[in-house]
């Protein structure tokens, strides 16, 4: 019998509890979760790119896609594309990520 979420009230808010304690189990479990379940992984990564959590290029890293292929399927479904750095920390993080993969020095 699988327990599920519904058949376990306060199941959220003692992972919440167990994580302040045990990252590392949560996030094992989160992760085997993610693994598991691609429409889930894909909910959260298009949540965490709407909500500024992450960049284009980070979402289709996550994803297993080509930044191209994900704005091609961001602009089908209607999803804002976000182009460019949107402030100067996100514009050194993508120099950074540029040199890193150049193995130079900015």
């Amino acid at each position: 019998m699988t327990t599920t979420a519904a058949a376990f009230p306060g199941a959220f808010q003692q992972l919440l509890k167990l994580y302040r304690h045990r990252p590392d189990v949560v996030d094992d479990a989160i992760g085997r979760l993610l693994q598991e379940d691609q429409e889930l992984r894909w909910s959260m990564i298009i949540g965490a790119y709407r909500d500024g959590d992450i960049n284009l290029g980070k979402a289709a890293e996550l994803l297993g896609l080509h930044e191209l292929a994900l704005r091609e399927r961001f602009i089908e479904l209607g999803i804002p594309v976000r182009i460019g750095a949107s402030d100067v920390a996100e514009a050194r993080a993508e120099a950074d990520a540029i040199s890193n993969w150049f193995n130079v020095e900015l």
